[in-house]
């Protein structure tokens, strides 16, 4: 804290898991905080002065990595990228993420929620598989074709959606809005052709048809990604598959190869036109 001018001082009530126990618990911290200072710089204040025993997750401080997940005051935000001082409170209640399990104090284990984004095959997927494993060239796409999909791209998979979505808190085996809204990304994909084989695993209560629409995933991503909008999106494709309306898309060509010149140019110095000037300065 030496060189920044505290504002003011606010209190920090964390819940905390204490995995030897089996049991939560409350720590609260006196924080001193200066214009800027975020959660996450708090967590490290306490963690070098106050409480060493406290366990987090942080790494790039820029609300890239999503690995700062923690509901602050009952919401779900990542912790690089919420100011104290834009919170409005003299008293900041922390708690881990829901829906995941918990390992230790703030850290929760997503290895349940990457297992269901693996479920949708978030990869592009080439009928193709000799040019697909042995690629020569990139594909070719268009910046409307790109922007069909672009906004679904910026998930960080900091599991936010996952921690706010109610149906994902009731039902084990859905799949979450997070993996839903991958499914789609690649679905509107101009150089994919795995539509047949996403929708079959997203056509199910466990899939798209479990969202109740209650919008906290959306509300609560960092980036915009709008994973409400893509659910319904997903539902769109269903229906026009049920009335025979869905185009199976060919996936993208290969850009062409270059061509390269036959003959070679040359290129010389151009005269002098500085008067006085020597070609033996070269």
């Amino acid at each position: 804290m030496s060189g920044k001018n505290t504002e003011k001082t606010v209190v920090m009530k964390i819940k905390r898991w204490d995995p030897d126990k089996g049991e939560f618990f409350i720590s609260t911290f006196e924080i001193p905080v200066y214009k800027g200072m975020t959660v996450l710089e708090a967590f490290t204040y306490i963690k070098e002065n106050l409480d060493h025993s406290l366990a987090y997750r942080g790494s790039c401080r820029m609300a890239t990595c999503g690995t700062c997940g923690v509901i602050v005051n009952g919401k779900p935000v990542l912790a690089c990228a919420t100011q104290i001082l834009h919170l409005n409170t003299d008293t900041i209640i922390v708690e881990p993420l829901k829906n995941l399990p918990l390992v230790r104090d703030l850290i929760v284990d997503h290895t349940v929620f990457f297992e269901k984004q693996k479920k949708i095959k978030p990869y592009l997927i080439r009928r193709n598989e000799e040019e697909y494993w042995d690629p020569v060239r990139e594909y070719i796409q268009t910046p409307e074709e790109h922007e069909e999909y672009m906004q679904f791209t910026y998930c960080l998979t900091c599991a936010l959606c996952y921690s706010a979505c109610p149906t994902s808190g009731t039902n084990k085996n859905y799949l979450g809005p997070q993996a839903l809204t991958n499914a789609y990304r690649f679905i509107a994909d101009s150089r994919d052709e795995g539509t047949v084989e996403r929708l079959e695993v997203v056509d199910s209560p466990d899939g798209c048809w479990g969202c109740h629409l209650a919008g906290s995933c959306s509300e609560v991503c960092p980036k915009g990604v709008d994973p409400a909008l893509a659910i319904q999106l997903l539902r769109k494709k269903l229906a026009e598959d049920v009335f025979g309306y869905l185009e199976y898309k060919e996936g993208a060509k290969l850009v062409h190869t270059l061509q390269v010149a036959e003959k070679k140019t040359t290129r010389t110095y151009p005269e002098f036109t500085v008067k006085g000037a020597k070609k033996d300065v070269l």
